[in-house]
């Protein structure tokens, strides 16, 4: 039971930030200055042009490899940084009364939840498991 729970937590970490970015890049494809938005919606934090591909890649690739259990300590790092990277930057600055600071505590938590992870990799069916029965 505890292998399975320690995947299913994996599992459910991982689709965070990965389905929010395929949404996101279906937003991005179905509208031809998508990119563009995506851009300015950053800027409107702070953030230049160059942050939206970065956090488009982080949150695709190490969600992905979270996903499969690649290198599952390195992706957790990765995406908790990310997280506090968010939560600090988007969510704080929300002007929306109670909002911001919700969202910005409720990153943390998933920062939280990342290391954690981190610290008990790696776990049942993943990759990473494959790599050392071979």
């Amino acid at each position: 039971m505890t292998k399975f729970l320690g995947f299913l937590g994996r599992i459910l970490l991982a689709q965070i930030f990965l389905v929010a970015i395929l949404f996101q890049l279906m937003i991005i494809f179905q509208n031809p200055s998508g990119y563009e938005q995506y851009q300015m919606y950053l800027g409107h934090f702070g953030l230049p042009g160059v942050f939206a591909p970065l956090m488009i890649l982080v949150q695709l690739v190490f969600g992905l490899t979270l996903l499969l259990g690649f290198k599952t300590k390195l992706s957790a790092y990765v995406l908790a940084v990310y997280a506090i990277f968010v939560a600090v930057f988007l969510k704080l600055p929300d002007p929306t009364p109670g909002s911001g600071l919700i969202g910005f505590m409720q990153y943390l938590a998933l920062a939280g939840g990342y290391i954690t992870l981190a610290l008990h990799a790696p776990t049942a069916f993943s990759l990473d498991n494959l790599r050392k029965a071979a």
